[in-house]
């Protein structure tokens, strides 16, 4: 393909908000790689649903934790798309436990995954995108809130958005954008595992606009981030939380 197409990897993609964001920046025009880890299936279905449609997808098998299988996902897109312009950190896992309850290999997961994953994405960004790419990050509203349970979690996310800071001036002269997305409660697999019906309804009534929001709302602001009408945001926090905080 020629290498004036725009290209993204959304890391973490083959289903849930992740699939969503694929898929709504394939229509937008993007050729996407979709990554994934585990399940081939969902991403190749996927990557088949957004050639169907008219795009351009690839699927891609790569542990985010693992810096060569990084590489390996850049040069899969590159070789594919002809180079990289933009890259969505997307995957992570998020298991739910008191501080005082978690044991070291939940701790040392959350970290692999969540901190070191998007670290070995931002640093082969970071080197291989194209000049005026863009990188978005996903952080949580569960910052602001702190909630009981999502003291580990929280804490990744929270040096997600330390290091991307960080990498806003780094790369700012390469005209490269760095912002991150920063979800409420989402009816995905993710949020909803292991909650009760009166668990999930309690939050819905803690968002102002009465709902857990869709996957489609996380893409579009996404969407707003890679696209021409959000070039001159850098550095942003994005909350997309229907007014939680």
């Amino acid at each position: 393909m020629a290498s004036s197409e725009r290209s993204v990897i959304v890391t973490g993609s083959s289903q849930g908000i992740g699939a969503a964001v694929a898929e709504r920046l394939a229509q937008d025009g993007w050729a996407v790689t979709i990554n994934f880890s585990g399940n081939e299936a969902p991403a190749v279905e996927l990557a088949q649903q957004v050639q169907a449609a008219g795009g351009n997808a690839i699927a891609v098998k790569a542990d985010v934790s693992d810096p060569a299988q990084v590489s390996q996902l850049f040069d899969a897109t590159e070789q594919a798309f002809g180079g990289v312009d933009a890259i969505v950190n997307n995957a992570g896992i998020m298991k739910l436990t008191k501080i005082v309850e978690t044991d070291d290999e939940t701790f040392d997961r959350h970290i692999a995954v969540n901190l070191k994953g998007v670290f070995n994405c931002l640093r082969e960004g970071g080197r291989r995108l194209r000049d005026g790419g863009r990188i978005v990050s996903f952080s949580t509203s569960v910052i602001g809130l702190s909630p009981p349970t999502y003291g580990v979690y929280g804490a990744t996310k929270a040096g997600v958005e330390a290091m991307s800071r960080v990498l806003v001036k780094e790369l700012a002269p390469r005209g490269i954008t760095v912002n991150m997305v920063a979800p409420g409660p989402t009816a995905t697999k993710l949020f909803l595992a292991d909650k009760s019906e009166a668990q999930i309804e309690g939050t819905a009534k803690l968002i102002p606009l009465g709902r857990l929001g869709e996957p489609g709302d996380i893409a579009g602001a996404v969407s707003f981030l890679l696209g021409p009408d959000g070039a001159w945001v850098n550095g942003q926090v994005l909350r997309v939380n229907g007014g939680m905080i």
